[in-house]
């Protein structure tokens, strides 16, 4: 099957059998050729479809839009401790001045003086601040997080994600988004 205009365009938006989407940030879109694939192999539910349709020798078949899972698959309730769930529980800003440029980790009890690499001991910092900091902790260095390090809940990731909408939204995906602009921390 070949779909025409453009090559890696008409995702499809990927909902649970909840029908709320499998991650927001990122968004969990797939390609058309893997939802179309997932229709064939029964994993998932067509819910909307593009005007855009593929065709094989036999079939003609509009492209997924959304689909829904079939089986629910239970989110994980503890997010892993990466440095991409650091920065979005930060909000993609430096805890020190609110830049949200070059960012980097910094750990609170220093590395050097004995600090782990922990969700409550990591905040982002742009370059500058983690520099000036240096090897001091915020007392001694007069440089104070504008929020204490904690380890987020995937609900609460998910919320964070959900200020940073993707560049490109399909109309047929918004009633499953909900893009909330005022979000407490």
């Amino acid at each position: 099957m070949t779909a025409h205009v453009f090559p890696g365009g008409f995702p499809a938006l990927v909902l649970n059998a909840d029908f709320r989407p499998l991650s927001y940030y990122p968004l969990s879109l797939w390609s058309w050729q893997d939802a179309i694939k997932a229709v064939f192999l029964e994993r998932v539910n067509i819910v909307e479809e593009y005007d855009q349709a593929v065709h094989s020798p036999s079939i003609e078949m509009k492209l997924p839009s959304v689909v829904s899972l079939k089986t629910f698959v239970k989110p994980s309730t503890h997010p892993a401790f990466t440095r991409f769930n650091v920065f979005l529980r930060d909000r993609f800003m430096c805890q020190f001045c609110g830049s949200r440029e070059d960012l980097t980790f910094d750990h609170l009890l220093p590395r050097s003086r004995g600090g782990i690499t922990t969700w409550s001991n990591v905040v982002a910092a742009c370059s500058d601040c983690n520099l000036r900091k240096g090897n001091m902790t915020s007392a001694e260095s007069g440089m104070y997080p504008s929020h204490m390090p904690f380890q987020p809940s995937v609900q609460q990731l998910h919320r964070n994600g959900r200020l940073f909408p993707p560049n490109y939204l399909h109309q047929s995906w918004l009633d499953y988004l909900y893009w909330d602009t005022e979000l407490d921390p």
